[in-house]
């Protein structure tokens, strides 16, 4: 590969520049797109097969450690706050590091943190100290605690995870055509619904293959079960590996950052022809002048409230709508309890298959359904609308279920119909467009970073969600009774509606538009040429 200075009229790099990127924008949809969604899908599906896997596998930590269907709550929080503590720190990370470094060179470093990490967690456990004289471990003297290992695992985890949401939705978004740009997102993001429904589904069948062995009074069986519920999560993450190590680089961040315009017109027109690159051994590289990432472009960038106003929309409203998410998404088991759905708890077998079967049942009829009529109708209806109506009827179902709860607590199956609407207008709504519209509306040297910032701010609502979930869910009752439930079912309403106003004025609609109309920026003389370095020769003679 040889780097040649070649001189080239300011207008012809950008001709060449709009080509390309018309390219992209303009293709025809095949399997380069199709290999991309689902590359980047399985990711997401191992992804929320972790984070949503510890809802039931807390049940069945309670019966092996504490011999009752619940951990204490400081143990309870903990465990789910780890993993998204991580997935902050792996958002923004890898948010910036994308943006830095490359896109394809990230990609595929979370998958392997989330393997390592999930395989490890199956082998937590409790480490005593070894008394040589007795030649027996110590029962009182732990050395580490299982759920002191797993609390630092699970955060490893979430780092993991937080670094797939930049990196896929950016490379979902970048490769996408104009016309099916946000269905290519919004698919890569639904298989979060199916790695929510195969978490319940793969404990359901492990908790029925263990059913002769699980007693009132034996719970080793149990110790196998969240074993294998937890393992299965790597499944996925192995899989993908190989095809997200070898995936090909954004052609959007080698022309705009890399500033290798040559190399990236090359790429656009092998990859759209034969869906991976072709690569040559010798290769002339042509760089051009294009605005760089730097701390002081970054600000000067966003300190334009047009621009600022679109990263405090995007941040703010997944800020908003993870508060909601996550403290039910996290909870569904104390919510099914408090309804008196998963029974008292006594026959640990009736408790872990109710638990599990009841996620299936939210899953089946509110999160998977709402996640894909999002993929279908985001190109027709637009991010935006999606987004206003998500808030609205979220803040209203919030607003019945607060204040009608006592009522509903009578009526099971009215109040799992309600709750299931929730989670269908989640995903039916913010929790898919939040995903979305950060990957499109920022330019590409901060394409990444502006959506690792949004995602972690949603990482921060439902960090805080967590934990004001278990400091006020006891507020007027015996600690276990959940008698302040109803009041911040009327909480998450208030979050619902200032997600709902702030979508209003700072959120802007992205359907049919590209990447480049997105960025705010004017793209006439985005790029320019590099005028030759002169070099003088052994003869004194310029060249």
């Amino acid at each position: 590969m040889t780097e040649e200075n070649i001189v080239i009229e300011d207008n012809d790099y950008d001709k060449r520049r709009r080509e390309a990127l018309a390219e992209i924008d303009n293709a025809k949809f095949g399997w380069f797109h199709i290999r991309t969604c689902i590359v980047a899908g399985v990711g997401f599906f191992a992804d929320a097969y972790d984070i949503f896997a510890i809802n039931l596998v807390v049940i069945m930590l309670g019966y092996v450690y504490y011999g009752k269907n619940s951990l204490p709550p400081d143990v309870d929080l903990s465990l789910k706050i780890a993993t998204p503590i991580g997935t902050f720190i792996g958002q923004f990370g890898f948010g910036i590091l994308a943006d830095l470094v490359g896109r394809k060179r990230m990609y595929g470093v979370e998958l392997m943190i989330i393997m390592i990490s999930t395989f490890a967690i199956c082998l937590v456990a409790n480490s005593y100290v070894y008394d040589p004289n007795s030649k027996t471990f110590v029962s009182n003297a732990k050395v580490i605690s299982a759920q002191g290992l797993m609390l630092f695992l699970r955060i490893l985890l979430g780092i993991g995870i937080g670094g797939d949401y930049p990196l896929s939705a950016i490379i979902a978004s970048e490769f996408a055509t104009t016309k099916r740009r946000g269905a290519m997102i919004a698919a890569v993001f639904a298989m979060q619904g199916f790695g929510i429904l195969t978490a319940a589904i793969t404990s359901t069948l492990a908790v029925v293959a263990f059913h002769s062995s699980i007693s009132a009074t034996n719970y080793s069986s149990i110790d196998y079960i969240w074993r294998i519920v937890t393992g299965v999560g790597a499944v996925p993450a192995f899989i993908a590996l190989y095809y997200r190590l070898t995936i090909p680089e954004s052609p959007r961040y080698t022309m705009d950052i890399e500033r290798n315009i040559n190399k990236a017109t090359t790429d656009i027109s092998t990859v759209m022809k034969y869906g991976k690159y072709q690569p040559r051994e010798e290769e002339v590289i042509i760089k051009v002048d294009a605005p760089k990432p730097s701390f002081h472009d970054f600000f000067v960038h966003f300190g334009k409230w047009k621009n600022g106003r679109v990263l405090l929309g995007t941040a703010f409203s997944w800020f908003a709508l993870d508060i909601a998410f996550y403290g039910i998404g996290l909870n569904n088991n104390i919510i099914l309890q408090s309804i008196g759905f998963l029974g008292d708890g006594k026959d640990p077998y009736e408790t872990l298959y109710k638990a599990s079967v009841g996620n299936i049942i939210i899953a089946m009829l509110g999160t998977v359904p709402g996640y894909w009529i999002t993929v279908f109708l985001i190109d027709i209806w637009g991010r935006r609308p999606i987004q206003l109506m998500g808030f609205a009827v979220l803040t209203i179902l919030f607003i019945i279920l607060g204040v009608a709860y006592s009522r509903l607590m009578s009526i099971n199956w009215l109040f799992i119909l309600i709750f299931t609407l929730s989670q269908l207008f989640s995903n039916f709504g913010p929790n898919v467009t939040t995903f979305v519209v950060p990957g499109e509306v920022f330019p590409t040297r901060y394409r990444s970073t502006g959506h690792g910032l949004s995602a972690a701010s949603g990482k921060l609502g439902a960090i805080i969600s967590q934990v004001g979930f278990f400091k006020l869910k006891d507020i007027g009752g015996a600690p276990g009774s959940n008698a302040f439930l109803n009041w911040l079912f009327v909480i998450f309403a208030i979050f619902m509606f200032s997600g709902l106003i702030v979508t209003y004025f700072c959120v802007p609609e992205t359907k049919n538009l590209t990447l480049e109309d997105l960025s705010n920026e004017d793209q006439k003389g985005f790029v320019k040429g590099i005028k030759p370095k002169l070099e003088v020769n052994d003869n004194n003679q310029v060249n």
